[in-house]
């Protein structure tokens, strides 16, 4: 743990530990550490582990994320910590609730940012997309452009009347009856 910040680290689990009304006995009772280790801790002499400060967290029952920020472990992430802290300090939940209640919070929040990120990947694919769809569409030149041709009106089919047969020649037409002109016929 390189990073470690313990000085800071140090305040900051003073400051909770004032805030919570808990004496330095108290908190290194409940969080299962010596007393000279718990105090040496808040003057920035020693570096915790990520165990030992997971432990100090629940006995503040704050975050173990926000005793970690504070040493330099993990990077602030914002919004998390508040909801967080809250839900540790609730005495009317278990420690089991707190952790499912964080656990669906957590779940919660990555499916949110992965939903945005695909959003937002859809929309840079549609862009891409209309942007190449664009460059490749020719647009109309002065000259391609004319005007609208005026359309015929549509007329109306006409009846179709049976056609006769033409007559061929007078001695045949006659014996079959009259025969009707061509012009009739039409």
């Amino acid at each position: 743990m390189a990073g470690l910040d313990v000085r800071h680290l140090g305040d900051y689990i003073r400051e909770q530990r004032g805030a919570s009304d808990i004496s330095l006995r108290q908190l290194a009772k409940l969080a299962g550490v010596s007393n000279p280790y718990l105090s040496q801790i808040e003057r920035g002499l020693r570096k915790p582990s990520a165990e030992i400060l997971q432990q100090i967290a629940k006995a503040l029952r704050i975050s173990a994320e926000a005793l970690y920020v504070q040493a330099g472990i993990l990077e602030h992430r914002p919004g998390n910590g508040l909801l967080a802290d809250a839900v540790h300090a609730d005495e009317g939940l278990s420690e089991r609730q707190k952790q499912v209640l964080l656990e669906i919070y957590d779940s919660f929040r990555k499916e949110n940012a992965a939903a945005q990120a695909s959003s937002t990947e859809d929309a840079a694919v549609s862009l891409v997309t209309t942007s190449n769809e664009l460059s490749t569409t020719s647009l109309p030149t002065p000259d391609s452009i004319t005007k609208p041709r005026k359309k015929k009106a549509a007329s109306a089919p006409r009846a179709s009347a049976p056609r006769a047969k033409p007559a061929t020649s007078a001695p045949a037409a006659a014996a079959d009856g009259p025969t009707a002109s061509t012009e009739d016929a039409v």
